[in-house]
């Protein structure tokens, strides 16, 4: 599903128009941005929670030089799947209707 289809399905079952809806999505995406950025972690009741950790400095090998490299530490996003989503996913992706 890509944003189109997302704010078109949003939009339809909230029953606002798609103008709204990318509003509110757009302003939901900044505001967990600016949560990230200040490496503070975002849950969403029933979905996971997402948050910023830090990989550490580590040392590669190029296996067709046998060059090593360093790569720098740096921060990823990381999401954490709740348990309901993980429980659906080993289902087969059938909701516990």
């Amino acid at each position: 599903m890509n944003n189109k289809e997302l704010i078109t399905e949003l939009a339809q079952r909230s029953g606002h128009t798609q103008d709204e809806t990318q509003k509110m999505v757009n302003t939901v995406i900044d505001a967990m941005g600016k949560c990230f950025e200040v490496n503070e972690p975002v849950s969403i009741a029933g979905f996971g929670t997402f948050d910023v950790k830090k990989r550490l400095e580590r040392i590669l090998v190029n296996p067709g030089t046998g060059q090593r490299m360093l790569v720098p530490p740096k921060l990823v996003l990381n999401f954490k799947p709740a348990s309901s989503i993980k429980e659906r996913l080993k289902s087969g992706g059938q909701a516990d209707e």
